[in-house]
């Protein structure tokens, strides 16, 4: 087993450093780091992309674990204040670690699991959207949360025809945050 964590450790590494370049990876580089031959490689995982795939999903768990860290740094903040705070520290993620980002939404997409990155940052900010409406029932809470994180997701991945469309400019900080802001006033109905 320490074989395969040496692999994932590796490989993490190597697209820390490659950025958006995630097809510069090689299998050789990664088996080099891990210290292993390459047919370990693909005896614990089956190809680089799969490999890839998995350690996406771990850097991202790493990010949505840090959620609860975030709500306590932000408890004084008021609950549209702590929504907007949370979705602008997901959208400048997203931004800056685009390949990663693209990665772990398009498989939460082709195949979704209960406990996905998706999910996660649904479930974290499932109790955001309802302390900012506690007037709507569960349904409402979890059918808006739905759309925020949909609206997210589409605004990162397709920022490029969003831009041209809406003639924002989404590779923008303060662009982001000013349609962030709008868009959950325009969810939460506030």
């Amino acid at each position: 087993m320490e074989h395969k964590e040496a692999i994932m450790q590796a490989t993490i590494a190597c697209i820390n450093e490659a950025g958006e370049h995630l097809e510069d990876i090689t299998v050789r580089e990664i088996c080099k780091r891990a210290g292993v031959g390459l047919g370990l490689l693909n005896y614990h995982f089956g190809s680089k992309d799969h490999l890839i795939e998995l350690c996406v999903a771990r850097i991202i768990n790493g990010i949505v674990d840090q959620f609860q860290h975030i709500r306590e740094k932000t408890e004084r903040l008021a609950p549209f204040e702590k929504l907007e705070y949370l979705g602008n520290m997901t959208l400048d993620f997203l931004f800056a670690h685009g390949s990663v980002s693209k990665i772990s939404i398009l498989t939460d997409m082709q195949t979704p699991k209960d406990d996905d990155n998706t999910s996660r940052t649904y479930m974290a900010y499932l109790p955001l959207v309802a302390a900012c409406r506690p007037d709507w029932d569960e349904d409402t809470v979890k059918r808006k949360t739905f759309c925020l994180i949909t609206v997210m997701q589409q605004m990162f991945l397709r920022h490029d025809t969003m831009s041209k469309l809406m003639g924002i400019d989404f590779m923008e900080k303060e662009n982001r945050e000013a349609w962030h802001s709008q868009i959950l006033h325009d969810i939460l109905e506030v």
